[in-house]
């Protein structure tokens, strides 16, 4: 069981009016602040466009019912949870992700299964590129994974086909930590054929979901995860991405985070996109992980962002 703020905190995520909800990363906000008792008073200490346009969604759901209505879903997904060995951690949490807690579009709650590692996971280093890399783009992908995680960096990446899988098995491989952030609830595994790989990650790492435990895959929940993939890292190392690839948009989302963006040069002679954000000072051009780890070692602007980060907008959550 979870205490009577976290169960609040929940109920407000599952708040629904006319098909739409609060922002998950407004609520996340002004609870990580002290604003729970607020929010649950329909008061939402926040100016910025986000809370303008959640102010009547909230006031309405919390009209339409009492908090506690909500329970009961709650604790059906706390058990499906349970049930695969998963745990909760919120923004009410110490051990809430150091990096995850810097960014303005942090989620309110992550489901778990593995362990977290406060000290080593803030070393987090994002790995990402396409599911359809070719054999050279593949190869990369273990060269970068294994680099860094020989420097001390934790490979994160997003359990996908291609590029994410690489960068995880290697890591796994030479016994280093690494951490999954998949786009569905924590009960379910997309895709099937990396299950596999996802139970020796939850033994070695951590596997980590934003979403209700049930949750199925959507077209909202992989641009999301993107989001939270960045946010625990210091740093998105992007290897292939074409101009439609959801690594590219992860690319554009660390950039807004304040993280690190580092494209290999490859892929910067490769795709215009990447040639853009290189010419925009948004992404470094790297060739090897000497380079990427000097640009690492650089601090990220999360205060700097952040000041300016209440206009970040996500998909509203459907489950």
């Amino acid at each position: 069981m979870i205490d009577e703020a976290r169960m609040r905190m929940l109920a407000l995520c599952s708040l629904r009016v006319e098909g739409k909800s609060v922002e998950w990363s407004l609520l996340a906000r002004c609870a990580m602040n002290g604003h729970l008792d607020s929010l649950c008073d329909g008061l939402i200490p926040e100016e910025s466009p986000a809370a303008r346009k959640a102010l009547p969604i909230l006031r309405q759901g919390l009209f339409n019912g009492a908090l506690s209505d909500h329970f009961p879903r709650i604790e059906d997904e706390l058990e499906q949870a349970a049930r695969v060995g998963a745990n909760l951690v919120t923004v009410l949490d110490a051990d809430y992700p150091e990096n995850l807690r810097s960014v303005p579009d942090l989620p309110p709650f992550l489901f778990y299964r593995g362990k977290l590692d406060h000290e080593a996971d803030s070393r987090s280093v994002a790995v990402v590129g396409t599911r359809e890399a070719t054999e050279l783009g593949l190869s990369r992908a273990r060269r970068v994974a294994r680099e860094l995680s020989e420097a001390g960096y934790v490979i994160t990446s997003g359990l996908a086909r291609g590029v994410d899988t690489q960068a995880h098995r290697t890591a796994l491989h030479f016994n280093r930590r690494t951490i999954a952030v998949i786009g569905t609830g924590i009960t379910r595994c997309y895709p099937k054929e990396n299950s596999g790989l996802a139970e020796e990650i939850a033994a070695q790492g951590a596997i980590l979901s934003q979403f209700w435990p049930t949750r199925p895959p959507g077209r909202d929940t992989f641009p999301r995860r993107n989001h939270v993939t960045s946010g625990m890292s210091l740093g998105s190392v992007v290897i292939e991405a074409s101009g439609t690839s959801g690594a590219k948009m992860q690319a554009r989302v660390a950039a807004e985070q304040g993280r690190h963006v580092l494209l290999l040069n490859s892929l910067v002679e490769q795709q215009p996109w990447a040639r853009k954000m290189v010419e925009d000072q948004r992404a470094t051009p790297v060739t090897d992980a000497e380079q990427m780890i000097e640009a690492l070692r650089n601090p990220v602007r999360t205060a700097e962002v952040a000041r300016g980060s209440h206009h970040v907008q996500l998909p509203l959550d459907a489950g």
